[in-house]
C-alpha cells in the first residue's frame, strides 16, 4: 500500500488505518488481538485508539500488539473522554456474558447494551495540563511503548483549549519524544472554529469524511479522516435500492452497480481516499476478508474515475436538495 509522511511525526504510514473502536467489546482479548494482526498482515500499518475504547481496555490490547510490531507501525491515541468506571465489575459481567452471546449470538445487542449502561464514563476531562499529563502516562503505560506517533485531543472544542499549561506540556511531550505530534479529533462541525481560533492546536486533525460530505476547505493540518462508510454507507444504500430509477441511472454514469453492496462500499471509501490526499483514512471491521478487501481497494487505481463519478452525483444531489429546501437524506 501507498505510504504517506504522518504529519510531523517523522515517520511514514499507510493510507488507510485501522479504527480500534470495537475492540474489547464483544470480542475478547484473544480475538481483538487476532483482528490486529489480520489488520497489519493485510498491509495496514497505522492503527488509532482511546482510552475509552473496549470499555478502557483497548489500549492495553494494543500495546500487546505493538510489542511485536513498534517499528513497522504507527498509533494513535487521545486525551480527553476518560475511561470508564468500573472498569473490574465490567470485565468480569463480560466473562460471563460471551459464551452466552457466541451460543445465542440474537442476544448480543442487548447484553452489550446492558454492559453499555454499567460502564458509566468518568468526569469530563477539563483539557488542563495537569490532567493531559496524567492521561499521556497512562497511555503509555498501557500502550507499553515510550513514543507515542500521534496524540490527539479527543473531542475538544475552540472554547476547551485555554489553558496555555497544556499546550507548553505538549510540546515539552513532541521534545522530549514521548509524542511525535499533537492535534484534535473532534466533529467536523467543530474543526472550522479549532482550526481558527486554536490554529497552534491543529497540526493534525481528526474528523469524520464520506460522500455525504463537501469537500475539506484547504487547510495546513495534516488531515486523518473516519465514518467513510458505517452510517452513510447503509443509509446510501437504502436509498438506491429503493429508489430503483436513480439507481439504474447512477449505475450507468457511474460505470457500476451500485445496487450491489461491496460495488458502492468499494467506491465509498475509494471516494475518501481519491478526494482527500495525503491524508489518513480510518476504517473499522471485524473480518480479515474485509480489510484484505479495503487494501486491494485503496491500491486499485482503476476505481478513482468511478469513485469521484459517484462524488460528484452525491455532491449534486445535495446541492440540489438544499435549494430546494429538503434534507439531504430526503
Amino acid at each position: 500500500m501507498v505510504k504517506i509522511e504522518l504529519g510531523t511525526t517523522g515517520r511514514t504510514t499507510t493510507r488507510l488505518g485501522y479504527g480500534c473502536s470495537s475492540l474489547m467489546g464483544a470480542m475478547g482479548r484473544k480475538e481483538s488481538i487476532a483482528m490486529l494482526e489480520a489488520a497489519f498482515d493485510a498491509g495496514v500499518h497505522h492503527f488509532d485508539v482511546a482510552p475509552m475504547y473496549g470499555f478502557g481496555q483497548a489500549e492495553s490490547c494494543v500495546g500487546e500488539f505493538l510489542g511485536r510490531h513498534r517499528a513497522e507501525v504507527t498509533v494513535t491515541t487521545k486525551y480527553g473522554i476518560p475511561p470508564p468506571k468500573n472498569q473490574g465489575l465490567i470485565g468480569l459481567a463480560r466473562s460471563v456474558v460471551r459464551p452466552v452471546v457466541k451460543a445465542l449470538p440474537g442476544l448480543k445487542r442487548g447484553l452489550l447494551n446492558a454492559a453499555g449502561k454499567m460502564a458509566q464514563p468518568a468526569e469530563k476531562a477539563s483539557f488542563t495540563a495537569a490532567q493531559a499529563r496524567e492521561s499521556l502516562e497512562r497511555s503509555l503505560v498501557e500502550l507499553k511503548t515510550d513514543r507515542i506517533d500521534v496524540w490527539l485531543l479527543h473531542e475538544a472544542t475552540a472554547d476547551d483549549l485555554r489553558d496555555d499549561g497544556l499546550l507548553r506540556l505538549l510540546a515539552d511531550a513532541v521534545a522530549a519524544g514521548k509524542i511525535g505530534a499533537f492535534g484534535v479529533g473532534s466533529e467536523r462541525r467543530r474543526i472550522e472554529a479549532l482550526v481558527a481560533e486554536r490554529p497552534e492546536y491543529c497540526g493534525i486533525v481528526q474528523f469524520e469524511w464520506s460522500v455525504m460530505d463537501q469537500p475539506v476547505p484547504a487547510m495546513k493540518s495534516f488531515r486523518i479522516h473516519h465514518r467513510a462508510l458505517t452510517e452513510n454507507f447503509r443509509g446510501l444504500h437504502a436509498r438506491l435500492v429503493k429508489e430503483k430509477a436513480r439507481c439504474a441511472r447512477w449505475s450507468a454514469l457511474v460505470g457500476a452497480d451500485l445496487a450491489d453492496r461491496d460495488v458502492l462500499a468499494s467506491l465509498m471509501l475509494k471516494a475518501s481516499l481519491v478526494e482527500n490526499p495525503e491524508s489518513v483514512i480510518l476504517f473499522s471491521s471485524k473480518q480479515p476478508e474485509h480489510m484484505r478487501h479495503n487494501v486491494e481497494v485503496a491500491a486499485d487505481a482503476g476505481l478513482e474515475a468511478p469513485a469521484r463519478r459517484l462524488y460528484a452525483l452525491v455532491e449534486s444531489e445535495i446541492a440540489a436538495r438544499s435549494e430546494a429546501g429538503v434534507g439531504a437524506t430526503g
